[in-house]
C-alpha cells in the first residue's frame, strides 16, 4: 500500500487515480473541508481515508502494509500569512513523516516547490549538497516553509543521521491539469480563465513592471500534472539516487503563449487584455522560472514532457470542455 498525504488535493488526487487504475492500493491522508474537494476522489477506490492528525498513529498500525509514503499535503497558498500554521503543516509534519520513514526503513517522496527559488536571481539548479541551498531567497511564506524543510533534509542526509531507505524531494514548477478546481484563486491561469476563453471573452494578463519584459512576456515553466504523475510513478520503483529534483519541462513559456494555446484549443481568435498587478504582489512577482533538468536526466529519467500547446489541448479536450472535469 502507498500512503498519499494531500491525496484529495490537486497532484495527490491525480496520483491516487493513477494508482487506482494500476490496481495499487492507496490510502489518502487529507482534510476535505467544505469545498467539493471530495470530488477529486469520487471516481476511484481508495484503501483508507484519514486526517493528518491521525496519520502517525495510522502509520504505526499499518506499518506492515505501507511500502511508500508520498507526502504532497501542504498549505500551498502563496499569499498565506499565518506563519505558525504554515510551519506546523509544511515543516513540522514533514519532519515527522521523514522520521517515521527513517525508523520504518521506508522510502519517502515529498513535494518541495519552485517557489524556493524566489526571483530566480540565484538560478534554478536543484543542487542541494553543501551550501547550494543557502543562497536561495524565497519570496513568500509558503516558499520559505518548503525551503526550510529542504535545508533540514539536506542536513540530515549529509550528517550521517538516519534517513528513509530512499528519498526524493520534488521542486514542482507551474503545474496545471484536472482536479485543481478546489484551489479557487490559486488555480492555474488555464483553469481560472477557461470559462472566459470558451465564451470568446478576453483573457486578462498582468502588465509587466520590469524592463526587458513586455506585457504578457513574463515566462513560466508550465508542466502538465500528468507528466508529474509519470515521474512520481517512476520514482516509486526506481533506484535513482536520493536527492532533490526539479519537476518541469525545462522550457519556459510566456503567458501570451499560454493565452494563444487556450484560444486555439477552443477554436477562437485570441483576445488578450492587460490589467494592473496588485501593488502588494509587484515586489514578490516571479518574472521567469525554468526547471534545470540536468540532475533528473542524469538520474535516469528520460521521458519527454508535454509541450504547452499539447498539454492545454489535452486539458481542455479531456476535462475542461466536458460535462465532467474530474480525472
Amino acid at each position: 500500500m502507498i500512503l498519499v498525504t494531500g491525496g484529495a488535493g490537486f497532484i495527490g488526487s491525480n496520483l491516487v487515480a493513477a494508482l487506482s487504475e494500476r490496481g495499487t492500493p492507496a490510502a489518502v491522508c487529507d482534510h476535505l473541508g467544505t469545498t467539493e474537494k471530495w470530488r477529486n476522489l469520487a471516481k476511484h477506490e481508495i484503501a483508507d481515508l484519514i486526517t493528518p492528525d491521525q496519520c502517525l498513529g495510522w502509520l504505526d498500525r499499518n506499518r506492515h502494509l505501507v511500502e511508500l509514503v508520498v507526502h504532497l499535503g501542504a498549505i500551498s497558498d502563496t499569499s498565506a500569512t499565518d506563519g505558525d500554521l504554515v510551519v506546523a503543516t509544511n515543516y513540522a509534519f514533514s519532519r515527522s513523516l521523514w522520521d517515521w520513514c527513517s525508523r520504518a526503513e521506508r522510502p519517502l517522496i515529498y513535494a518541495s516547490s519552485a517557489a524556493t527559488y524566489g526571483d530566480g536571481g540565484a538560478g534554478f539548479s536543484d543542487a542541494w549538497e553543501g551550501d547550494a541551498l543557502a543562497k536561495l531567497r524565497p519570496l513568500n511564506l509558503y516558499g520559505w516553509s518548503k525551503h526550510l524543510f529542504d535545508r533540514w533534509v539536506a542536513s540530515q542526509a549529509t550528517s550521517g543521521r538516519p534517513t528513509p531507505s530512499r528519498w526524493y524531494g520534488l521542486k514542482f514548477f507551474n503545474v496545471y491539469g484536472p482536479n485543481e478546481y478546489h484551489k479557487g484563486a490559486t488555480q492555474s491561469v488555464i483553469a481560472r480563465n477557461y470559462p472566459r476563453v470558451a465564451n470568446g471573452l478576453a483573457i486578462e494578463l498582468f502588465r509587466s513592471y520590469r524592463e526587458g519584459y513586455a506585457h504578457g512576456a513574463q515566462r513560466r515553466d508550465f508542466v502538465h500534472v500528468r507528466d508529474c504523475i509519470e515521474l512520481l510513478l517512476w520514482l516509486s520503483t526506481a533506484t535513482a539516487p536520493s536527492g532533490i529534483y526539479n519537476v518541469g519541462t525545462g522550457t519556459p513559456r510566456s503567458f501570451i503563449d499560454l493565452a494563444n494555446a487556450m484560444f486555439a484549443a477552443v477554436g477562437h481568435e485570441p483576445r488578450i487584455e492587460f490589467i494592473e498587478m496588485p501593488k502588494p504582489l509587484q515586489p514578490l512577482y516571479q518574472y521567469e522560472t525554468a526547471a534545470d533538468l540536468k540532475r533528473l536526466r542524469a538520474a535516469g529519467y528520460d521521458r519527454p514532457f508535454a509541450s504547452l500547446e499539447a498539454g492545454i489541448a489535452d486539458y481542455v479536450g479531456r476535462h475542461l470542455s466536458t460535462g465532467d472535469r474530474y480525472r
